[in-house]
């Protein structure tokens, strides 16, 4: 038998067979499935629930009040905030099963989501978009994209930093994050920090 080595609150039900990396926190009233698979030096906060089919990497930081659903994938760095809410099943009905129609959410490298943002499944959000909060995620994020609204459209973009970067949304142009001085360029309506 192997050693844990993350911690757990008492209170906390963590079903055996999830796979969970050293230094990972998991706090009050959290249960994660049997399936789940979750990196190093996560973070749970009060009342999050963790589906089978989900994969979570290094780093993220989930906050109270959050379902990672099956059919999740958070990539490294990701934050949820407060009572994010994911879906897995696109037009759902209570007398019909659909499990086998599941669509799969990726939430890519660094990205956050605004506390009470909302992501129908069967998007893809992004390495370092920022979702702000209460926006309705209902299509593809770019990377560095800043969304908000209901539903959800881009009105910016965001530094690695989390900062607000001067740019126009589309074209060719660039800029420096105003904290780290990294230059990000904009080329043809795509942003990359070069």
């Amino acid at each position: 038998m192997s050693e844990i080595s993350y911690s757990a609150h008492p209170t906390s039900i963590v079903d055996a067979g999830a796979k969970i990396g050293a230094g990972t926190r998991i706090w009050h009233w959290v249960h994660i499935s049997a399936g789940a698979r979750i990196g190093l030096s996560c973070s749970f906060g009060q009342n999050v629930y963790v589906g089978n089919d989900v994969v979570i990497g290094n780093n993220v930081k989930v906050q109270n009040n959050v379902s990672v659903y099956d059919a999740v994938t958070l990539e490294d760095d990701v934050f949820c905030g407060p009572s994010v809410v994911f879906t897995n099943v696109y037009n759902p009905r209570s007398t019909v099963v659909r499990k086998n129609e599941y669509r799969r959410t990726q939430v890519c490298k660094g990205a956050t989501l605004g506390a009470n943002s909302t992501v129908v499944c069967g998007t893809t959000i992004g390495a370092y978009a920022f979702v702000a909060a209460g926006a309705v995620i209902t299509r593809d994020v770019k990377a560095y994209a800043l969304v908000a609204g209901v539903p959800a459209r881009q009105i910016g973009w965001m530094s690695e930093h989390g900062e607000r970067l001067d740019l126009p949304l589309t074209g060719d142009a660039q800029a420096h994050c105003p904290k780290t001085g990294h230059l990000y360029r904009l080329i043809d309506g795509e942003l990359q920090r070069a």
